[in-house]
């Protein structure tokens, strides 16, 4: 559906007949972390992220799921090698 309260015209999934039904009734501004997404939206001269409306939330854990221009690092052991985690979960399981 067509967002009507901050968006206007753009597509949002939390829009309901009687308006934005996501918590707060609007979507938030991007924040640092999210400058160089592909997912950035401009309206009016602010920026909101296209796909999720609370995108401070979607930090607050580390690594947006959503971000494009951020990737997980491997996790490395102490040699500077990285690990693969199934591996690293069965030896820890074993004990060894």
């Amino acid at each position: 559906m067509k967002c009507s309260t901050i968006k206007p015209g753009a597509e949002c999934e939390f829009m309901a007949a009687k308006g934005c039904s996501f918590p707060g009734g609007e979507c938030g501004p991007i924040i640092d972390k999210c400058e160089g997404c592909g997912k950035i939206l401009t309206m009016e001269e602010k920026k909101f992220c296209s796909v999720f409306p609370s995108p401070a939330g979607k930090w607050r854990k580390g690594l947006c799921n959503f971000a494009t221009h951020a990737k997980k690092e491997a996790p490395k052991d102490e040699s500077g090698k990285k690990v693969n985690p199934l591996k690293a979960a069965k030896r820890a399981a074993r004990g060894g």
